[in-house]
């Protein structure tokens, strides 16, 4: 019996792909892999196996010289170290260092700017979007994908499938908005995407963006603000009313303490209580 076998292709490039496939990344996280594994091979205008600690070296010199982040060139570093260390067996990633990251405070509202964005919010749907984005600390795929099945209003939590990481959690839904989502359970199936745009289907990330931030101009907010601004503000606000940092940690679906130890910077519940030599 003759039998079509397919045999995966020896071009690095595909074995690269498919690696990252097979260790479960994010196609996002696969897309940006392979474009500075392509843009280093292009900067290098040498073929793979002649490629040095020096080029590499010199590639991730020219990131930083063109104005990239901290982040931007330690994504660059791990695609280069996944691609050239795993796939091609190369050890020279021992010496060269990665990017120090700058640690910056993340922006966060008041509840008081928060109350006038909502305040300022007169349809019924961005009013809801804002309340949940605000009321859970979900990140903005996270939102996007929720599905009436993952709803359980009588535990009055919320599954969140397959998050940042590839890991499911729950979420708390605010009692402020369980008679709307008790509404959308009636009027959908549990197939169903909780936020869908007007040709059906889940809404993209765009128009959920630009309802928060014209929301925050309305509402006379000079900040930048952003789903991520809601969540930020959502933990800082929990942490400031004596929540359990661990707590937290969970509901924001941190895999590590310390990213959630960020707000313990920017929450008001010490600082509050110095007075300023100004007022004395």
């Amino acid at each position: 019996m003759e039998t079509n076998y397919k045999y995966p292709s020896w071009d690095p490039i595909i074995k690269f792909k498919q690696e990252m496939k097979l260790r479960g990344f994010s196609s996002k996280t696969i897309k940006s892999y392979l474009y500075y594994t392509q843009e280093c091979l292009r900067f290098a205008r040498v073929g793979a196996s002649e490629v040095t600690a020096k080029i590499v070296r010199d590639y991730l010199e020219y990131l930083a010289d063109s104005g990239k982040s901290a982040s931007t060139l330690n994504v660059a570093y791990s695609s280069l170290d996944l691609y050239f260390g795993k796939i091609l067996h190369r050890k020279f990633f021992v010496n060269i260092p990665r990017a120090k990251k700058t640690k910056k405070l993340p922006v966060v509202l008041s509840k008081e700017e928060i109350n006038k964005m909502l305040e300022v919010t007169t349809n019924k749907k961005h009013h809801f979007i804002i309340s949940l984005f605000y009321g859970t600390g979900l990140r903005l795929e996270e939102l996007q994908n929720i599905k009436m099945y993952d709803v359980d209003l009588d535990r009055r939590m919320l599954k969140v499938t397959q998050g940042k990481g590839k890991k499911d959690r729950m979420a708390i839904i605010p009692n402020k908005l369980l008679e709307i989502l008790e509404i959308q359970k009636k009027l959908k199936l549990a197939s169903d995407y909780l936020f869908t745009s007007n040709r059906g289907g889940k809404m993209d990330k765009r128009s959920l963006q630009k309802i928060v931030s014209e929301s925050a101009k309305k509402a006379g907010i000079m900040k930048k603000v952003s789903p991520h601004t809601l969540r930020h503000s959502f933990a800082t606000h929990l942490l400031e009313n004596g929540t359990d940092i661990r707590y937290i940690q969970e509901l924001l679906g941190h895999a590590k303490l310390e990213t959630t130890q960020i707000y313990t910077h920017v929450a008001n519940k010490n600082l509050s209580l110095i007075t300023s030599p100004l007022d004395i």
